[in-house]
């Protein structure tokens, strides 16, 4: 057979197997995700193509269950925010990191966001106490040890079980509006050092990320002398990415440091070459003039201006629509400048 043949014979099956996936779905025509789904089903039958060792599907079928079911849960409370906080679950009740973490929990439920936690014990079990069982999220993960469910989310709707740790930290951090760390062992660390990551790296939007202690400790004082001297001093991360936490040891600071950060800021996407604030409040023409002074050196061509709604390549903005912008050509690396440029219309507003 020439070649020409075999390549036309694939065509041709690839067309088979593309027209028996739209009709299967064709009950759904005209539904929002109809193509992404068609793309899901085809990668599905790509895997048999491949001949993809069981162990692979199985892992990414997992994954996508989880997921799947994940994002039903969070739906209809997508419209609040919420904070993620992680901690030591080994916290004893009567410690003072346990009660700081249960007042966390309250008053920045009464400020309106939701919690969530892994669901377990200590540090969880506090926050989501204090936030209340209506108040919270349990994202929790099956381990030999430490894996059950603490007594405030028990039975919730709002628990859900992961087996891997990849779609739970994904969770964390794709409904969160901000990140709040108390002393942990491995599992906060690597939450924290993610949550960095993800945001030094353009990888999340700017978050708050806030590292609370007990005023009697300095743990993370300890943990930021390190990242000061063995990571900023060798050149390994700039001095302005410290400028992507806050630490506190006052649970007062810790409420404000999130709450503040969305007092006249709001979200924030690119669109093309732009970076789009979304902003809750209009900001004045002297402070968009003062931002061109100070944070010119982040700046591709252009200049920092204001827009009074959503810009024409915007679209499913839904109520976001009526909110005015700040459009910029922000140069997608320094991250930690464009926190300063949140904290600074926050300050001045």
């Amino acid at each position: 057979m020439r070649r020409g043949s075999v390549k036309s014979d694939h065509m041709g099956e690839s067309h088979r197997e593309h027209q028996l996936i739209l009709d299967l779905l064709s009950p759904f025509v005209g539904e929002e995700n109809h193509d992404l789904t068609s793309e899901l089903l085809q990668s599905s039958v790509n895997l048999l193509r491949d001949r993809a060792a069981r162990v692979d599907v199985k892992l990414l079928n997992k994954a996508v269950k989880e997921l799947r079911y994940a994002f039903k849960v969070f739906a209809p409370y997508r419209h609040l925010r919420k904070v993620s906080a992680f901690g030591s679950a080994r916290t004893g009740e009567a410690s003072e990191e346990y009660r700081m973490a249960f007042d966390f929990g309250r008053k920045i439920r009464e400020h309106g966001f939701m919690v969530l936690t892994g669901a377990g014990s200590g540090i969880m079990e506090a926050v989501q106490r204090g936030a209340g069982r209506d108040g919270g999220f349990g994202l929790n993960i099956r381990l030999p040890m430490e894996q059950q469910a603490n007594s405030t989310m028990k039975g919730d709707a709002k628990l859900i079980t992961f087996k891997y740790f990849f779609t739970r930290k994904l969770m964390f951090v794709k409904e969160t509006s901000a990140i709040v760390c108390f002393p942990g062992g491995f599992g906060t660390m690597d939450e924290t050092f993610e949550a960095l990551t993800l945001v030094q790296t353009g990888k999340s939007y700017v978050i708050p990320v806030v590292l609370v202690q007990s005023p009697e400790d300095d743990y993370w004082q300890s943990w930021d002398a390190f990242i000061r001297r063995h990571m900023v001093g060798r050149g390994k991360i700039s001095a302005e990415d410290t400028r992507l936490y806050h630490i506190t040891d006052n649970v007062n600071g810790a409420v404000d440091e999130v709450v503040r950060f969305y007092r006249v800021y709001h979200s924030m996407r690119y669109v093309g070459t732009s970076t789009v604030f979304r902003l809750n409040y209009p900001i004045s023409e002297s402070l968009v003039q003062q931002l061109n002074e100070e944070f010119r050196d982040i700046l591709n061509e252009g200049e920092f201006r204001l827009h009074p709604g959503p810009l024409s390549e915007e679209t499913g903005d839904g109520e976001l629509a009526s909110l005015p912008r700040l459009v910029f050509p922000f140069n997608r690396q320094n991250m930690g400048r464009l926190r300063e440029i949140v904290d600074r219309i926050n300050r001045a507003e």
